[in-house]
């Protein structure tokens, strides 16, 4: 994967980047996908966040390697703090990190929020509290998508400031929107789960494990909800 070659999940993403925005992408890693999104003239500028120094310098040099310094600035900063008021932005992507992680970010960084961009967030796992973080915050879920790509299932979820959103439980752990379109892809995600928390549920079982009752009425909640979803 490269600038000029995304990975099909970051693909998805671009695709779902508004045409012309000014876009922050925070976890940037290489910078790929603010300077893909830029060489093909979708996006009029665009900010490359990175907390680490090694991928921080890796998409200076991507940058710098496809002439872009005056349109994709390059920040070593925390999250959402890559973020200056000049920068007008417009659309935010936080991608290829667990749902908690993209939550924490999200919540650390409101002060860097205008409450007027999209939000396109990819998280490996942890959905159900990033969806929750954004109904606590007035953001609706206006886009998700899933996807599998190496054995593994990518939630992609857009979201935008909307006033009071209210998600049921079950919404929040399967996503709304999923639940209704219901593609193949998802039923297959969850059918796989199904088939874990069983498995999960036999092997405590087998051990005799002590496990707090919480833990085991959650366990049982989610296998009752996806039987549910899947009859």
């Amino acid at each position: 994967m490269n600038e000029h070659t995304l990975s099909m999940r970051l693909e998805r993403v671009a695709a779902n980047v508004p045409a012309g925005a000014r876009l922050a992408d925070i976890g940037s890693d290489h910078g790929y996908l603010p300077v893909a999104l830029m060489r093909r003239g979708l996006i009029t500028a665009a900010v490359a966040g990175e907390v680490a120094s090694t991928p921080f310098h890796a998409a200076l040099r991507t940058v710098r390697d496809n002439g872009l310094e005056h349109q994709v600035t390059v920040r070593l900063a925390n999250g959402l703090a890559a973020i200056e008021p000049d920068d007008g932005i417009t659309a935010i992507s936080i991608c290829g990190m667990g749902g908690e992680t993209i939550r924490d970010i999200l919540e650390s960084g409101k002060a860097h929020l205008s409450g007027r961009e999209r939000l396109i967030l990819q998280p490996n796992g942890g959905e159900q509290p990033l969806r929750q973080w954004l109904m606590d915050n007035g953001y609706a879920i206006l886009k998700e998508e899933l996807l599998h790509e190496n054995r593994f299932y990518y939630e992609i979820i857009l979201a935008e400031r909307a006033g009071p959103v209210v998600y049921s439980a079950e919404q929040l752990y399967f996503g709304p929107l999923q639940m209704q379109a219901r593609s193949p892809a998802f039923i297959a995600k969850w059918q796989r789960l199904l088939r874990q928390k069983h498995k999960t549920l036999a092997g405590l079982e087998r051990a005799q494990q002590a496990l707090a009752q919480d833990k085991l009425e959650d366990i049982n909640q989610q296998i009752k909800w996806i039987t549910a979803l899947l009859a």
